[in-house]
C-alpha cells in the first residue's frame, strides 16, 4: 500500500490536469495541497483526488512521469493504491529535476516549498540522513493495514550530504507499531546515503 506517498502523485496529477484545463489552481486547491503535503491531511486529499480526475487521471500523470507500477486504488481509497520505491523515486525527479517537462518551474517550486513545510512531527524518514545542511524535503505516509494489524511506514524525499543531493524513497512493511517503522525507514535511508557515497 502506497498510503500517504501517494499524495505527491495526487498533487502533480491535479497540476497536469489544471494545465490541460488551461487554467491556474484555485485557492481552494492550492489550501487543499498545502494541507494534503504539509500536514498530511487526507480530507484535503480526497478533495484533490477528485479534482485530479480520481484513479483515470492518476493514471495518466503516472505514465507520463514513468511510474509504471503504481496501481491507483480505482474505488478512491488512494492509500491502498500500490507503489514501488522506483515509481517514486520517478515522481521525486519529475519535481526536484530542473528541466523536466511534467511540471513548469513554478509549479517545481512550489510543491518543493510545501515538502520542504511538512510539520515538525511528520520530519522523520529520509531528513535523517542528511547532514544538516540543505533543507530536506519529505513526504511520509504510514498506515495499518485492517487484516493483519501490521504497519505500513514509507518515507520519499530530498536530502543533502557533503554536498550532493540525493532522492531517496524508502519503503517499508510488516511492523508490529509504528515507531519501529520509523526506526526502519531512517536505517534505510542512512544506508542508501553510504551507498551512494562510496
Amino acid at each position: 500500500m502506497a498510503a500517504s506517498v501517494l499524495k505527491t502523485a495526487v498533487l502533480l496529477a491535479v497540476l497536469r490536469r489544471a494545465r490541460q484545463e488551461r487554467r491556474a489552481l484555485t485557492a481552494p486547491e492550492r489550501a487543499a495541497a498545502a494541507a494534503m503535503i504539509e500536514r498530511s491531511d487526507n480530507e484535503a486529499a480526497n478533495t484533490l483526488w477528485r479534482a485530479a480526475g480520481g484513479a483515470a487521471g492518476l493514471a495518466e500523470l503516472l505514465d507520463r512521469v514513468g511510474a509504471r507500477h503504481t496501481e491507483p486504488e480505482p474505488s478512491g481509497r488512494w492509500g491502498l493504491s500500490r507503489t514501488t520505491a522506483n515509481d517514486q523515486l520517478a515522481l521525486l525527479r519529475a519535481v526536484f529535476t530542473a528541466g523536466d517537462p511534467v511540471l513548469r518551474p513554478g509549479e517545481r517550486a512550489w510543491v518543493r516549498r510545501l515538502m520542504c513545510r511538512v510539520v515538525p512531527e511528520q520530519r522523520w524518514g529520509v531528513p535523517a540522513a542528511g547532514d544538516g545542511t540543505g533543507r530536506p524535503a519529505v513526504k511520509n505516509g504510514w498506515l495499518p493495514r485492517t487484516d493483519t494489524g501490521l504497519w505500513v511506514v514509507h518515507s520519499v524525499g530530498r536530502v543533502t550530504v557533503a554536498g550532493h543531493v540525493h532522492l531517496l524513497a524508502v519503503l517499508s512493511a510488516g511492523h508490529r507499531d509504528f515507531r519501529p517503522g520509523i526506526t526502519t525507514v531512517e536505517r534505510g535511508a542512512r544506508a542508501a546515503v553510504r551507498a551512494l557515497a562510496s
